[in-house]
């Protein structure tokens, strides 16, 4: 783990530069054993190859990782068998992973992104919470980028319905940005949720790191919701990962004469998903994901070869009023010409036996002096 460590740390060494010196050298430990003229020949920066070269972060891992679990976080490595899955599938995953919190329970969870705009609409912010809170009180867990706006909403409602959510940093899991966050962070590991990060300890929120954060969040998700979103909104970039990583991307629309709008209005022009309800997500997760959530759909056709029981009459009805309701239908509606030629009845008495139907709430009146059964 120590030498994983120490690549990560190595200036210069994102995960793609990573790729290409695990797959040229078959491990860190291979890489730091590297000839010069090796390295070199990868065309490398010659930054980057001199600290390789003198290993200056060999040492500072160790510490690295004692200075993590006194925070009481944990370090996973990409050889790790706690690795996240998904996370691994994607083309060059961080090599490592900075988490916090029940990041075990999380991982092994079913996981869709939540995402959008920081400046949102009380529209964008009302249906971020709505939808989290949906999914994870079944047992979706919520990821997010802890960002301002929709990525703080999404959070918030998954913590309403008690379920678990994945907060993306990208700054070290030993700060947090923007820092009115400090609180939402503390309440996501107290109620069981993770805090994630590829950084280092003390990296900080500079603008380079939130393209690799939004990296993770479509890597752990089955699939990425964009709640709101501008033409030149951050989280079209995270819809574009999504689908370089084959995820499910999906949308919910929004005004059209809204500039928060124009991404996911955008997004759905262009095919990503519409969502309305929480039901619109689950059916783009894999089946045997979907099938856990979902109740099952109801076999039709056998279903109308089973016999009906009699259906009861409600008590307390007169003549009348007995033989109009056993002639309406909860499926159809029928008119009043055909309920008077099938009753038997005169006009008076049909009129007087609906009225009091109606206001027994047994039947439904419907335009054009069409009747029904209520359910």
């Amino acid at each position: 783990m120590k030498t994983w460590i120490a690549l990560n740390m190595t200036p210069g060494v994102g995960p793609a530069v990573a790729a290409k010196l695990i797959a040229r050298f078959g491990s860190p430990d291979g890489v730091f054993q590297a000839r010069r003229a090796e390295l070199e020949s990868l065309r490398i920066k010659p930054e980057t190859i001199e600290s390789l070269m003198r290993r200056e972060f060999a040492e500072k891992a160790l510490e690295e990782y004692e200075n993590v679990k006194r925070l009481g976080g944990d370090i996973l490595v990409l050889d790790d068998g706690s690795y996240p899955t998904l996370l691994r599938e994607i083309a060059d995953p961080p090599i490592t992973l900075y988490v916090k919190g029940d990041w075990r329970a999380c991982f092994d969870a079913p996981c869709v992104g939540v995402i959008g705009s920081r400046m949102c609409s009380t529209y964008g912010k009302n249906a971020s919470e709505m939808l989290a809170r949906d999914l994870a009180s079944r047992g979706i867990c919520i990821v997010s980028g802890l960002a301002r706006g929709i990525d703080t909403a999404a959070h918030r409602g998954a913590l309403e319905a008690g379920g678990r959510t994945i907060a993306v940093m990208g700054t070290g899991i030993d700060s947090v940005y923007p820092k009115e966050n400090k609180k939402l962070v503390d309440e996501i590991v107290e109620k069981g949720g993770a805090v994630v990060s590829q950084f280092p300890l003390g990296t900080p929120p500079i603008p380079e790191n939130f393209p690799y954060r939004n990296r993770i969040i479509s890597g752990l998700s089955y699939g990425v919701l964009i709640v709101e979103a501008s033409e030149r909104s951050g989280s079209l970039i995270t819809a574009r990962l999504a689908m370089e990583q084959n995820r499910e991307v999906m949308a919910v629309p929004g005004n059209i004469t809204s500039g928060k709008s124009f991404g996911t209005n955008y997004l759905i022009k262009a095919g990503a998903k519409l969502v309305q309800q929480w039901q619109d997500v689950v059916a783009e997760l894999p089946s045997e994901v979907a099938a856990e959530i979902l109740p099952p759909k109801i076999d039709e056709e056998s279903t109308s070869k089973k016999v009906k029981q009699p259906e009861l009459m409600p008590a307390g009805l007169n003549t009348n009023e007995g033989h109009l309701w056993g002639l309406l239908s909860t499926d159809e509606e029928t008119h009043i010409d055909t309920l008077l030629e099938k009753s038997g009845l005169s006009f008076g008495d049909l009129n007087a036996a609906l009225v009091s139907l109606d206001i027994r709430d047994l039947i439904r009146v419907l335009p054009g002096k069409f009747y029904a059964r209520r359910a």
